[in-house]
């Protein structure tokens, strides 16, 4: 005769918590599971919980104990997943080779099982009976679901518990706790009454902050960066963006802030745990494009020049090399930035450039030094402004000149995106507007935007769209004293992909150049291959110029599209497109391959 194991209600808010430690993933030669009337989704679940459904790790041989004991195991597991669809009165019953699983002593377990059967018998599903929850904060937006005859499980009552917790720390109460719960089951009605007491707590006020674990980094400063505003009410946001703000510098391998118990007057002090990475940073990159050649770029940062979060970096750019419609171009670009400059949230940033640009209509050497701020508004908006000098000689099809001018730019920076090396959902957009002086002859301004927007479909999102729409306007100033490259162009990865790189300009003058306006439309079809690492990617992208501004003047257009292949990693998919013209004589006729690192937008 075979015994059964009936699993009654326990503490139901830390029931999970009761379930026993497990051993490691076991299996057995054939395992069944049998839970009349429960839905797949269930079985599936109950299944990929269960110890005994996994297989073992290659080369380790399943011993009768290992699998006794990966039984015992599973009826906790088993009945934690039960508990979340709210099966409150469960019969378990797991039987190896025939026998009872729970009668079989673990200091003396057979020397094999070959036949393991799983059956469940889910019961009724309960319903929430009395359902009281208090004392509540004003504005405590509690569950909809957390109300008398409504289905009873696990989630529910954990949200609702929290829900009520985080109105009370919202409103300064930052030690608000459960203070005791009564818990009944009605097995034979399937009724569960739950009344939840909550213990809101004092009303806390910041106290100072205390680091530990830095070794380089000054105090001041890393006090200064946090931002925590001491003796204000406490708030779990004020808080979060503390930690955030030490995080962003880069100089930390791990923070966490801690709200030590209250003192006098209720005032917490918070302790920063933090454990910094290493002062430097190297790192290497390269593309490839069959237009437009080989770039290859490198960086050196430094993290914390002087104590204080302060970082230096070097980067080196070389671009052009074996291309077929470009020479060398090369950039090296050295940065200085300061966190908590002013206040918690601006950066300080002091560049100065070097640049050669050896394009298909023209020339350039330049020499820029700027500086700005960059102030994080929120935790999606950035604003930026500053002011540079640019000291520039060029030769294309006009003329040759060399300029001085002074900068004065702007920029704005929201930033949507729920992963910025491979987004799924949301949305991204930067303008910037750098107004410029040319010394000892006028000036204007030159505008560009960059909007783009990612939704994702299908099973498990593996599908999504991507969309981008990139303008750009250059006004004022006279055409043979504006460097080149203040022009726009078309074609190539950053614009159209499937034309040659920069092919499309306007005329000015009368001579082949850039126009002062751009627009440029981009789209991609994304798609995962099952579980896979790889994706594939139908793109589509149409660019237009324009010879004056605002769109004005005499204009021209041209498109491309093609195929790409993904390969995911954890510092970003690698990127190989294949595209081809689709206006003009090669429409169809000319294939351009695209190698990178990261989504083309």
């Amino acid at each position: 005769m075979s015994a059964r194991i009936v699993l009654p209600l326990v503490g139901a808010l830390a029931l999970l918590a009761a379930i026993a430690a497990a051993p490691a993933p076991l299996g057995a030669q054939e395992v069944r599971l049998a839970v009349p009337g429960a839905s797949e989704d269930l079985r599936d679940r109950l299944r990929a919980t269960s110890l005994l459904f996994r297989e073992p790790e290659e080369g380790v041989t399943r011993t009768g104990e290992d699998i006794v004991a990966a039984a015992r195991a599973d009826y906790g597991r088993l009945i934690g997943v039960l508990y979340e669809d709210g099966f409150f009165a469960p019969v378990i019953t797991i039987r190896l080779d025939g026998r009872d699983a729970a009668g079989i002593s673990p200091f003396d377990p057979p020397a094999t099982v070959r036949d393991v059967e799983i059956s469940i018998d889910t019961g009724a599903p309960f319903r929430l009976g009395e359902a009281r929850i208090g004392p509540l904060a004003g504005g405590t937006d509690l569950p909809e679901g957390f109300r008398s005859g409504e289905p009873a499980t696990t989630p529910l009552l954990r949200d609702t518990a929290e829900a009520a917790l985080t109105a009370w720390r919202q409103q300064g109460n930052a030690f608000a706790d459960v203070g005791d719960q009564s818990i009944r089951a009605n097995n034979r009605t399937a009724i569960l009454d739950v009344a939840i007491r909550v213990d809101p707590g004092p009303v806390i006020s910041f106290g100072q902050l205390l680091p530990e674990g830095q070794e380089r980094m000054r105090v001041a400063r890393i006090i200064e960066i946090a931002g925590l505003p001491v003796g204000e009410v406490y708030s779990p946001e004020a808080l979060a963006r503390a930690e955030e703000r030490l995080r962003e510098t880069g100089v930390f391998s791990a923070v966490a802030l801690q709200l030590r118990d209250p003192g006098p007057g209720n005032v917490s002090d918070v302790t920063a745990v933090l454990d910094e990475a290493p002062l430097r940073r190297l790192g290497f990159g390269a593309e490839l494009s069959s237009d437009e050649g080989i770039q290859l770029s490198a960086y050196w940062l430094h993290r914390n020049l002087f104590g204080g979060a302060e970082r230096l970096r070097f980067d080196a750019v070389v671009s052009g090399i074996s291309s077929d419609t470009q020479g060398i171009d090369a950039e090296l670009t050295a940065r200085f930035e300061r966190p908590a400059t002013f206040s918690p949230d601006t950066d300080l940033a002091i560049e100065l450039g070097l640049e050669y640009l050896d394009e298909r209509f023209f020339r350039v050497d330049a020499v820029t030094l700027e500086a700005g701020l960059i102030h994080e508004l929120t935790d999606r908006i950035t604003l930026r402004g500053g002011v540079g000098l640019e000291w520039i000689r060029f030769d294309w099809s006009l003329g040759s000149a060399t300029i001085a001018r002074l900068t004065l730019p702007l920029g704005a920076t929201y930033d949507g995106r729920d992963d910025p090396l491979d987004a799924r959902s949301g949305l991204y957009g930067d303008v910037t507007l750098t107004p410029f002086a040319t010394l000892g002859d006028g000036g204007g301004a030159r505008l560009t935007f960059d909007g783009r927007l990612y939704r994702a479909f299908g099973q498990e999102g593996r599908t999504r769209v991507a969309g981008r729409l990139q303008l750009g306007s250059l006004v004022g100033g006279s055409v043979f004293d504006l460097p080149p490259d203040d022009f726009f162009y078309s074609g190539g990865a950053g614009t159209v992909r499937g034309q040659a790189y920069q092919v499309l300009g306007a005329l000015q003058g009368g001579i082949d150049s850039g126009g002062r306006s751009f627009a440029g439309l981009s789209g991609e079809i994304r798609h995962d291959i099952g579980e896979t690492n790889f994706g594939i990617v139908g793109f589509a992208d149409i660019g237009a110029i324009s010879a004056d501004a605002w769109g004005g003047g005499a204009s021209d257009w041209h498109a491309g599209a093609g195929l790409g292949l993904r390969y995911a990693t954890p510092f970003g998919p690698i990127r190989v497109d294949v595209a081809t013209p689709v206006t003009g004589p090669d429409a169809g006729r000319e294939a351009y391959l695209y190698i990178g690192i990261g989504q083309a937008f």
